[in-house]
Formats: structure tokens, C-alpha cells, sequence
């Protein structure tokens, strides 16, 4: 049968080129982006997944900031409790010069004179501060360290106890008619075993720190590997799907002109 009023074939090859147009401008969008899931419609359940994924991410790359700022807090403490280090050195020094028989009562009073004040820059070691947290905590206290994304793992890093070592030298005096006691050199000694025990702990949850840094850098990783799986878009395949659909947009309208033009000859019939 014949019919003007309807063109079948120019009906399905409009049908065609508008799907052709549709998947090109999506092949091209996928393309332009990077992405292979731009809409809910490309992938709703991969979208899903990359969602919670990139979450995770995002959650993973603030522990990291988290655990480098603890790590940073233990370094900076770690320089204080050097610095304190040097001072008990000095101190301990001072109280086995003060002990010289042949140093005089006036000698003793310069000994003591720096002593007391090398004491006070000691005990004035215990205020510092990171970003507004105290370094330092008298009796000592522990600060919980979130180590994993999900905050089911932490590390505890230690706010030492400085002040304790402060207050068993505070009392020393070095300037007595024979120099330091034997029970002050003994409990100047204690002061800097106690010390060395205060950066061996601050050494050691660096170490934990830098293990958990690690980690948290690796997963970072897998995650952003198992996200690039699913929403990332294959340059190569999308590509060679372009020119498809180029040749398939191209042929379309080449077919559409001429199912067009099929409805051109039933005027010959009439004429």
C-alpha cells in the first residue's frame, strides 16, 4: 500500500537519529569529564558505590591530616624534651663542680646562682603549647589519635609528665659548705633517666604514627583504585564508541533525507 499521510520509514530513521543524537551527546559527555557515571541514569548502582567510596576517601585523606598533626605534636614536644635534656645536663654538671674542694663559698654561690636559674627555665618548660594544647600534663594524660577512617583504631600519644621531674630538683641546692649532696647528684641522675624514659615514649608513638600513616596512605590508594573502577570512564572503548556513534549520527540523517525523499515519487504517480 501507498500512503501520503503516513512515512513509516522516515518515522524509524527520525527514531534512529534521535537515539543516535542521545548516546553521542552522552559518549561525548563521558568523554569531556573523565566520568563514566555523570547521572544516576548511567549507573545507578555503581553510582551508589562510588558515592560511599569517595566518602571514605574524603574521611581517609582527614585521618591522615589528624595522625600528621599528632605527629607533629610529638615532635615538638620531643624538642622540648631536648632542650630539658641539655638543661639537666648543665644542672648536673653545676652540682658535681660545686663539689670542688678547692672552689670557695663565693665560687658555690655563682654555681647555685645559675643552677636556680637553669631550675626555673626548666620548670618554665612545662607551659609550652601546641596549637593551645598543653605538651605537658602533671601526673601525665593520654590523647586519643583516630587511625582509620571508619574511627574504629586509635593511638594514644602522651602528654609526659615534666613537672614531676622539675619538682625532685626544684629543692637542690648546691651552695652548702661542701657542695652538692650526694642524695642531689643521685636525684639529679634520676631526673635524666626519667627524661630519657619521657623521649623513648615520645619515639615510640612516632613510630606507631608513622605505621598508621602508612596504612592510611595505602588504603587511600586501593580506595581511590576500586572508585577509578567504577566511575571513571575508558578512553580507549568511549572513544572507539564515539566514531561509531559519529558514523551512526551521519548515516541516520543521510537515511532520513532519503525516506524523505521515497514520498517524492507517489507525485509521479499522480501526475
Amino acid at each position: 500500500m501507498i500512503s501520503i499521510n503516513t512515512n513509516s520509514a522516515s518515522s524509524m530513521a527520525a527514531y534512529n537519529l534521535a537515539n543516535s543524537n542521545v548516546n553521542l551527546q552522552r559518549s561525548l559527555q563521558k568523554l569531556s569529564s573523565g566520568q563514566r557515571i555523570n547521572s544516576s541514569f548511567d549507573d545507578a548502582g555503581g553510582l551508589a558505590v562510588s558515592m560511599k567510596l569517595s566518602a571514605s576517601i574524603r574521611r581517609t585523606e582527614a585521618t591522615q591530616a589528624n595522625v600528621n598533626n599528632a605527629t607533629s605534636f610529638l615532635q615538638t614536644q620531643d624538642g622540648v624534651l631536648k632542650n630539658a635534656d641539655k638543661i639537666l645536663g648543665r644542672l648536673s654538671e653545676l652540682a658535681q663542680l660545686s663539689t670542688d674542694v678547692t672552689k670557695s663559698t663565693g665560687d658555690r654561690a655563682l654555681y647555685q646562682t645559675e643552677f636556680s636559674g637553669l631550675t626555673s627555665a626548666l620548670s618554665a618548660l612545662t607551659n609550652e603549647e601546641f596549637n593551645g594544647v598543653g605538651l605537658f600534663v602533671a601526673g601525665g594524660d593520654t590523647l586519643a589519635v583516630v587511625t582509620s577512617e571508619d574511627g574504629g583504631q586509635s593511638i594514644g600519644i602522651t602528654q609526659s609528665d615534666l613537672d614531676d621531674i622539675v619538682g625532685n630538683i626544684d629543692s637542690i641546692s648546691i651552695s652548702g659548705a661542701s657542695g652538692a649532696t650526694t642524695a642531689s647528684i643521685e636525684l639529679l641522675n634520676t631526673a635524666i633517666q626519667d627524661l630519657a624514659n619521657l623521649r623513648a615514649t615520645n619515639g615510640s608513638e612516632q613510630s606507631r604514627l608513622s605505621f598508621a600513616a602508612d596504612m592510611l596512605a595505602i588504603n587511600k590508594v586501593n580506595l581511590e583504585s576500586a572508585n577509578s573502577r567504577i566511575a571513571d570512564v575508558d578512553i580507549a572503548a568511549e572513544s572507539a564508541n564515539l566514531a561509531k556513534l559519529n558514523i551512526l549520527q551521519q548515516a541516520g540523517t543521510a537515511m532520513l533525507a532519503q525516506a524523505n525523499m521515497s514520498q517524492q515519487s507517489i507525485l509521479r504517480l499522480l501526475a
